[in-house]
């Protein structure tokens, strides 16, 4: 038996470190993929300012250019500045979520002991009337445009 789980596991780890090798080389070969399209756009954008250099002149080009990528550098910070918001008012639900089902298993949780004697029991009744109420008012409330009805 103890022959066979060495067997089974000097395969196991044999595959373990091919699949890392090949993992390396995939990352290795996408890296340098990277680096060409990296030289190749560099090389169009060459092309493109010397064409717009010879219809518009040297300093125009050149200022075109620049000024072209500024634009797309605010581009990029504006959309991920939206990208955060969205991503901040999606984090903000969900805690509020999981705080609202937090206080509700830890309510059922407390019930029995709350219920345990009488006069407990009789207190709960105007809280538990009042959430009921809360939530029908909250329920039957008109929304605002912006508010999420998900």
């Amino acid at each position: 038996m103890q022959a066979l789980v060495s067997v089974i596991a000097a395969i196991v780890s044999g595959e373990a470190s091919d699949a890392v090798a090949r993992a390396r080389r995939a990352a290795l070969l996408y890296v340098v993929a990277g680096l060409f399209l990296c030289i190749g756009i560099f090389f169009l954008l060459a092309a493109g300012f010397v064409v717009a250099a010879r219809e518009l002149g040297t300093v125009e080009a050149a200022l075109w250019f620049g000024g072209g990528f500024i634009l797309l550098a605010l581009l990029v910070l504006a959309v991920k500045k939206i990208g955060a918001r969205a991503r901040a008012r999606h984090e903000a639900k969900r805690r509020r979520e999981e705080a609202r089902t937090v206080a509700s298993a830890a309510a059922v949780a407390l019930l029995p002991t709350l219920l345990a004697s009488r006069a407990r029991g009789l207190a709960l009744i105007f809280p538990v009337a009042a959430a009921l109420a809360y939530g029908v008012l909250r329920e039957n409330a008109p929304r605002r445009p912006d508010e999420d009805r998900g």
